[in-house]
């Protein structure tokens, strides 16, 4: 059973496909079935958080001793992602209370700190925890089942495949990760997410409005609604990782003004000229924190911890304990204004910074103008 959704780019149509997370909440809800009820379901479905429901069709489901096991198979739709087709099962069996979520062959484990899970867990993101046991519980409750079950999650080809992802080089080893927000892959070819965004800001500009705010993902828009609703009226398009090609799309259009609301692991490579976030472009968040912490007066052994942390909010606590947290910041926010003034070129542009973890860090100079003057009316 195939996925059939589609986001369109241009003139052309592109099928989506559905996460990792998806595919082991799939897996956990076959595998509990069949553990509880005796039956193997034909029919696997679920509503995803975007609100999307999928339904696909188990690669295999049976009993192994006391324990059921299920498996699905990852539909990347037509997005390029070295896990399509990729085989995610679970491993269910009864316990006497509660209900636990692991990870084993092929799910990876997390060696550093400063990621989703912490060091030791498997890598297993938030959401998709959330949605295993959301899954497996809805199972136990239509039964009437009142006692535990322990799943593990595990991909018989993982290992070889999380060799060809980043997580490696972030602290991730002997597998794949679990992830996803949406629950719901989009695709994400360069050209398709280039001309998606350049459709969004055409269709902005139709508002006649001259000011528009640039998201590069989902965090950036979950912050947007919750922390700024005062800024509900202004458009704005989401951009991925290519800001500078967002940024040049709004000046095209004939907007005069820019807001950029981002996670701090993306802007801060901005302050570096790298209009390009994806991290097989580049990824040289370390650098650029030990570079502005060495302008700060950091000395080499501040430098050295910031140089062997795997994420921004690592780097951030580096900082903090410090006592160089705001300085720091504060030079990357300078620099980051540059950057964006030069490609924004006549447009007015500023950027606010956040952290999922450490909440609001900062604005540019800019933005600290653009944020008042709208917010006023003006």
């Amino acid at each position: 059973m195939r996925f059939e959704h589609y986001i369109r780019s241009g003139t052309k149509r592109l099928r989506c496909g559905y996460t990792t997370g998806t595919c082991a909440a799939l897996a956990a809800a076959g595998a509990v079935m069949l553990l509880l009820k005796g039956e193997a379901p034909e029919i696997l479905e679920l509503m995803t958080p975007k609100g999307l429901p999928v339904e696909t069709e188990p690669a295999f489901c049976r009993r192994e001793g006391e324990e059921a096991l299920c498996g699905v198979c990852k539909d990347a739709g037509d997005d390029p992602d070295v896990t399509d087709g990729l085989l995610i099962c679970a491993r269910v069996r009864r316990t006497e209370t509660g209900i636990t979520v692991d990870g084993g062959e092929g799910i990876g484990r997390v060696t550093k700190p400063g990621l989703d899970q912490p060091v030791g867990a498997a890598a297993i993101n938030s959401v998709p925890r959330k949605m295993i046991l959301e899954a497996a519980g809805s199972v136990c409750e239509a039964c009437g089942y009142r006692g535990g079950l322990a799943i593990e999650i595990f991909a018989p080809d993982g290992k070889a495949t999380g060799e060809k992802t980043f997580n490696p080089q972030l602290g991730i080893e002997g597998g794949i990760s679990i992830l996803g927000t949406s629950g719901i892959v989009e695709p994400m070819s360069e050209r398709a997410i280039v001309e998606t965004t350049a459709l969004e800001i055409r269709q902005a500009a139709e508002s006649g409005s001259r000011r528009i705010v640039l998201l590069p993902g989902n965090y950036g828009l979950d912050y947007l609604t919750g922390e700024l609703p005062e800024l509900a009226a202004v458009p704005r398009a989401k951009c991925s990782n290519y800001i500078g090609d967002a940024i040049d799309c709004a000046r095209l259009e004939g907007f005069q003004e820019l807001l950029l609301v981002g996670h701090v692991g993306k802007l801060v490579k901005l302050a570096g000229g790298i209009m390009n976030t994806h991290s097989r472009v580049a990824d040289c968040r370390r650098e650029l924190f030990t570079a502005h912490a060495a302008l700060c007066g950091a000395d080499a052994g501040t430098c050295r911890m910031l140089m062997q942390e795997v994420s921004s909010d690592g780097c951030l606590r580096v900082l903090e304990e410090a006592g160089l947290r705001d300085e720091v910041l504060r030079s990357l926010l300078e620099a980051l204004q540059r950057q964006l003034s030069r490609r924004a070129e006549g447009m007015r542009a500023g950027a606010l910074m956040f952290s999922r973890t450490a909440g609001f860090l900062g604005l540019t100079e800019e933005a600290e103008s653009l944020l008042r003057e709208w917010r006023t009316g003006q």
